[in-house]
């Protein structure tokens, strides 16, 4: 299963600084607590062409994604209509989530909460114990709200119901005294070809003792263990002096 999972936040209010993001650390977290990690992120306008756009793209990609915010009944809660419109459906009123919100709400759901049960037509929901307006799984994306105390307990069921527990990737970290990133481009590139699985990374430095570069190295166990034998041996014989990353 893929460990990558994009989040998406939406929220005009956060580009202008109105309000501070707070689904990303959480959701960093929350998704480490796993096995998995962030593919990316962004934060984007209540923008029609904007989010199209982007869903367009969210929906296109091979890992599944997580958006907060835009699901309330105002003008400017857009998501709902523009997943369906990114992926060329009808937004329809859902059964079940009708029930939901004129069960909890009475008199009072129609004529505006209501209109929080329109979802694109391949949707299914997700519980909200909070006040029992649903979210909506699509494709490979799942929907919340933008309010924190509600997005934690959904996405917690989400990741509960669909994202089994996996073990964490392992790590491996080594320094290159005396060396520039420009001299092991090569070698980088031959890596990374050869182990295209493994999450690479690369950070110069500068300092006192001169220049140094920082190699790290992610992944599953037993693949981490093949690559870190391949670029230490290839480091070797190339004369480069390198040392395992010790903590300071």
């Amino acid at each position: 299963m893929n460990r990558r999972i994009g989040l998406m936040i939406i929220g005009t209010e956060i580009l202008l600084g109105k309000r501070q993001d707070r689904h990303f650390d959480r959701s960093r977290r929350q998704l480490a607590e796993r096995g998995y990690e962030v593919a990316w992120t962004m934060i984007l306008p209540d923008a029609w062409e904007i989010l199209i756009d982007q869903l367009r793209w969210a929906f296109a990609q091979d890992h599944p994604f997580f958006s907060f915010g835009g699901l309330g009944a105002t003008p400017d809660d857009l998501t709902r209509a523009a997943a369906a419109t990114a992926l060329d459906q009808p937004l329809e009123a859902h059964p079940e989530a009708v029930e939901l919100i004129r069960r909890q709400f009475g008199n009072a759901a129609e004529p505006i909460r209501i209109r929080m049960a329109n979802l694109p037509r391949d949707a299914t929901l997700i519980p909200n114990p909070i006040n029992q307006i649903p979210g909506f799984a699509l494709a490979n994306g799942y929907f919340f709200p933008g309010f924190p105390q509600m997005a934690e307990p959904m996405s917690d069921w989400v990741l509960e119901h669909f994202f089994p527990i996996q073990s964490p990737l392992a790590q491996w970290r080594m320094i290159l005294p005396g060396c520039k990133e420009s001299e092991l481009v090569e070698l980088m590139e031959e890596f990374c070809q050869q182990f295209p699985e493994v999450d690479f990374s690369s950070l110069p430095s500068f300092g006192q003792d001169g220049y140094a570069v920082e190699i790290g190295l992610r992944a599953a166990p037993a693949e981490l263990e093949a690559a870190r034998d391949w670029l230490t041996q290839r480091l070797t014989r190339a004369n480069i002096d390198w040392q395992p990353w010790k903590e300071t």
